[in-house]
């Protein structure tokens, strides 16, 4: 059991049709053989979602999503800064969905998380899912990475994903942990912060298959990655 639907539903970001897929796969060289998760609209390519604003049923307040635009030549929205490229893994994986290539396990979630690293959010913020999804997905899991920009979304389970020093601070002061995305003069702060291990500016020391620093509840620094 290597793929499937793990959601079907109303996004509790917006209340859009959305869907969440989970693939494992070792095809990503950072983060190694893991689950990966896609939150994604259900009735709408990733990019268009992009380019109209309905990406908001998955990616709730992040800054990094753009503004919607009219523009006929553009293929999503402007100013979008997301790493990740609408055309391969959320755009594949939604057209798939579309020919109806993955079972439904929303009735055996634990199943296809069981031994296996999970990526929670791959695409998409965890925030837009019920939690009894993640929490049964990750009841038998060995591990996950996770990230949220909604202020507080269960920290047990997902770092605080935040868009400035002063934001960091805010959250560290609740014991929340963080990941921060470092741009232009931006600097970590060492006595809080390490360098995501597996980013190329710490060497790609680990993948994150094997690092599970970007998991809520840990005792641990938050994480810090430069731009790319």
């Amino acid at each position: 059991m290597d793929k499937g639907i793990i959601f079907n539903g109303p996004s509790l970001l917006d209340g859009s049709p959305i869907i969440v897929i989970g693939t494992y796969s070792d095809r990503n060289t950072k983060t190694g053989r893991v689950l990966q998760t896609y939150i994604l609209h259900r009735d709408m390519h990733p990019a268009e979602a992009s380019k109209t604003g309905a990406d908001v049923a998955i990616c709730g307040n992040c800054n990094l999503r753009g503004y919607p635009t009219d523009d006929p030549k553009a293929k999503q929205a402007k100013g979008r800064r997301c790493y990740v490229n609408l055309a391969y893994g959320p755009g594949v994986v939604w057209k798939a969905a579309q020919r109806g290539v993955y079972p439904d396990l929303r009735h055996d979630r634990a199943a296809l998380g069981r031994g296996r690293m999970v990526r929670v959010g791959t695409y998409g913020d965890p925030a837009a899912c019920p939690d009894h999804v993640w929490e049964q997905l990750l009841s038998e899991a060995s591990g996950w990475t996770a990230y949220s920009h909604q202020s507080g979304w269960r920290p047990d389970i997902a770092m605080q994903s935040v868009d400035s020093y002063a934001q960091a601070w805010s959250h560290w002061r609740h014991g929340r942990r963080t990941f921060r995305v470092l741009t232009g003069t931006d600097r970590i702060d060492p006595a809080h912060e390490v360098v995501c291990p597996a980013s190329k500016e710490a060497g790609r020391r680990v993948q994150c298959a094997d690092c599970k620093l970007c998991a809520g509840g840990k005792q641990a620094k938050s994480v810090a990655i430069i731009e790319h």
